[in-house]
């Protein structure tokens, strides 16, 4: 992450939401949210970010790392990046919304 400026390293932790029917259902019962975010950053990073970026309280964090999907590429067998998620739990009545509209 960025030395020179530390909030500025935390706008780049979170690449964006993982929208699922799994997320959408966690997000309804269990105030938990799915972001992909950097394969390099740590639970902290992601919590400090979160709260930074949509102005929450983040109870806690949950990260899961993701292999890379095997294709093909016409005859040449190939494989897709690995990614990082992280699930986010908010505190009692907090809640991001992604649409933009209150």
């Amino acid at each position: 992450m960025s030395a020179i400026n530390p909030r500025e390293g935390l706008m780049n932790v979170l690449i964006g939401p993982h929208l699922s029917e799994k997320g959408t259902t966690l997000a309804e019962t269990e105030r938990q949210y799915v972001f992909r975010v950097r394969r390099d950053s740590n639970k902290d990073q992601i919590r400090r970010a979160v709260e930074l970026m949509f102005d929450v309280k983040v109870e806690g964090v949950q990260v899961v790392n993701c292999r890379g999907k095997e294709k093909r590429f016409g005859s040449t067998p190939g494989r897709r990046q690995d990614w990082k998620k992280a699930y986010v739990k908010l505190a009692e009545g907090q809640d991001i919304n992604f649409m933009g509209t209150d």
